[in-house]
């Protein structure tokens, strides 16, 4: 990670995400973390009560500011600030169990943070894992943060990206079956994906970036021997990118194209389907292939772990990729901010 700007340090709010799960200790330790204090101005979004109960199973104190709009907040290493959407019923939570109470205070504040992006009020987010399950519970239809974060900002798109060293990895499709996933990376689909894909890397001072193209199938289906989607979709996508003045290559076949994207040879590789891309980015190092989201009015990045119920209270949850999705965020918010600036 570069160090960052001194002249510039993002408003960042962190998410606790479920507060039965490891989230609100994670939470804390990346509260601990003179790194991010030195990379942006961070604040939580989250419980108290939660984040008191979280530090003493860690064998930590703390000293809290409580805020009620990100003005207010001290930014002082060693003091949280600390934003609260409500009077929960904070004792009724159990660590490791999946409760309608613990979904409903983890969409809360993902419902604050975007109040705050829309309003202007802070220039990044960090969000920790919530549970799907859990915020069923409370009637969310949205599978993850991702959809939640585009339909309550009205985005016309929502673009994941896996950032893991110098690896950028984006994805045509998320959560659906490989079957669908198949059927739908279309020339249409992945056109769409190409010109946003240069659209928001230019966001963020990256010029005319070079994006990859995955392939779909083994060695690039051999010219239709196994799979003709390298030749009827993939292909005629990145050449009509490239007709629209975009510096895309592809398809590349998949066995090679992150092992060689790992140098960073490309800017972006796009991924044809989820596990395609997790599986490169995980193997690489997984705790600090961390996601973000281009496409909304603020960029949003998130720990790529889920709750961990089985370990949540036990005070041995890692800190470093809720640590490592900060730091990214806040290097991307920089970028923009410096991009905007000039």
């Amino acid at each position: 990670m570069k160090k960052m700007s001194e002249q510039f340090k993002p408003v960042t709010a962190i998410t606790m995400g479920d507060p039965a799960g490891i989230g609100p200790e994670i939470v804390v330790g990346t509260m601990l973390s003179k790194e991010i204090h030195e990379c942006c101005k961070p604040f939580v979004i989250g419980s108290r009560a939660i984040m008191e109960k979280a530090a003493k199973v860690l064998g930590k104190e703390l000293q809290y500011n409580l805020i009620s709009d990100p003005s207010e907040a001290k930014y002082e290493y060693g003091v949280v600030d600390i934003m609260e959407t409500g009077d929960y019923d904070t004792d009724s939570i159990e660590w490791g169990k999946e409760q309608k109470l613990a979904g409903q205070m983890a969409i809360d504040w993902i419902m604050k943070s975007i109040e705050l992006g829309l309003a202007g009020k802070i220039d990044a987010v960090s969000t920790s894992p919530i549970h799907k399950g859990a915020i069923k519970l409370v009637g969310v239809k949205e599978p993850g943060h991702t959809e939640i974060y585009q339909n309550a900002t009205n985005s016309p798109y929502a673009l994941t990206m896996f950032s893991c060293h110098k690896l950028r990895v984006f994805f045509v499709s998320r959560h659906m079956s490989l079957v669908d996933a198949c059927h739908y990376a279309t020339k249409d689909v992945i056109l769409e994906n190409v010109i946003n894909i240069d659209k928001e890397l230019r966001k963020v001072g990256i010029e005319n970036p070079l994006i990859a193209v995955a392939g779909l199938n083994p060695h690039n289906g051999d010219n239709g021997l196994f799979g003709t989607e390298e030749l009827t979709d993939i292909g005629p996508a990145v050449e009509a990118a490239k007709e629209k003045g975009i510096n895309a290559v592809g398809p590349c076949p998949a066995d090679s194209v992150f092992n060689i994207g790992k140098s960073g040879k490309f800017d972006a590789i796009l991924s044809l389907y989820h596990d395609q891309g997790h599986i490169a980015c995980k193997t690489l190092d997984f705790e600090k292939s961390v996601t973000l989201t281009f496409g909304l009015p603020f960029i949003r990045s998130s720990v790529d772990h889920g709750t961990a119920f089985d370990i949540a209270g036990k005070g041995i949850a890692g800190s470093i990729s809720l640590i490592e999705s900060t730091k990214v965020v806040a290097e991307y918010a920089a970028k923009q901010h410096e991009r905007e600036e000039n």
